[in-house]
């Protein structure tokens, strides 16, 4: 058997029908709202990959740490033959988790980027004799199976990236990663803490405007791919706390009155002065909260880890 291969759920032209039918939703509601998941073209990576080294954006810095310093602890706590990673993109981070996890066999990153899956697996495999990597090209949001791999297996879904789902979305996400599990199986989740509002909006509104840029990429995706006239210096930068929800928002705010049209859609976009379309939600939790929506889904928090200024958390829940 060969130590790498690759597997696709994700039909071929199923990236691009996606964002046609989002674009077509988002931008025809009220509010108007894009998915964040469409900032992450190869420009977009790159810029998040500036973010995350940014003095004012923390949560890679925070959970990287954890992942250093706990490592042994969550590999003990798991007792993981199988790895699988939800969104793994480049597996920067899961190198320090297989380092810790010493009885891992398989790893398997799930990801919609074919390019990120086969050279990180590539490289894996170089560097971690007796790994084996059996990528997969899929989207973790939707209904996903899994090949048969040797248990138990732990279900990393690292970055945060969970408080970009809405709290119905988080439900049916949390339940979907559940059915994939046998009881006694793990998610290894992590999630940005609510905190003061200044250290978040700052994180998500940087002094170099890296993130404004980040945002801003939404728009030069949709001009790309659905032929758009989006103007991004039209639209403004923002990032608000709300403090009910305990989330961030993004949004880019019109300068102007303005139309924007979307030939591949035959859609014609009018935009008031000041109107904001919204681009991401970023939910901030608490250890309660993450316990109640894991329990909720069918898995029992039993380890919870912060760094060490508390700005960020990994939990294990098991599998009932």
């Amino acid at each position: 058997m060969s130590p790498f291969d690759v597997s696709r759920t994700l039909p071929e032209n199923a990236t691009g029908a996606a964002l046609r039918a989002d674009v077509l939703h988002g931008l025809t509601a009220t509010p108007k709202t894009l998915p964040p998941k469409w900032f992450y073209d190869a420009r977009g990576s790159e810029l998040f990959e500036r973010i995350t080294e940014l003095p004012e954006y923390y949560p890679t810095r925070a959970e990287r740490e954890i992942l250093r310093t706990r490592g042994g602890e969550i590999a003990a706590a798991a007792g993981a033959r199988t790895l699988v990673e939800l969104g793994s993109g480049s597996s920067e981070k899961t190198r320090h988790l297989l380092d810790a996890l010493t009885g891992v066999e398989v790893y398997l990153p799930v990801d919609v980027s074919e390019s990120a899956l086969t050279g990180a697996g590539r490289a894996l495999v170089a560097e971690r004799p007796g790994l084996r990597v059996h990528a997969l090209i899929a989207d973790f949001t939707a209904s996903l199976t899994l090949p048969g791999t040797p248990g138990p297996r732990l279900v990393a879904f690292l970055g945060g990236t969970v408080g970009n789902l809405l709290p119905a979305e988080r439900a049916v996400f949390l339940a979907s990663v559940r059915a994939l599990l046998s009881p006694g199986d793990a998610l290894l989740l992590g999630t940005d803490l609510v905190k003061d509002e200044g250290v978040l909006v700052r994180a998500y509104d940087d002094t170099a405007g890296v993130t404004a840029a980040f945002n801003k990429n939404v728009l030069l995706v949709v001009n790309r791919e659905l032929g758009a006239d989006f103007d991004p210096d039209a639209f403004d930068h923002v990032a608000l706390w709300d403090a009910e929800r305990e989330w961030i928002e993004m949004r880019l705010r019109s300068r102007t009155a303005q139309t924007v049209k979307l030939p591949a859609l035959d859609l014609a976009v009018d935009f008031a002065a000041g109107e904001e379309l919204r681009t991401e939600v970023s939910a901030k939790f608490r250890e309660d909260g993450v316990r109640g929506e894991l329990a909720a889904a069918g898995l029992d928090l039993a380890h919870w880890w912060t760094d060490r200024e508390g700005r960020f958390a990994l939990s294990l829940s098991v599998a009932r």
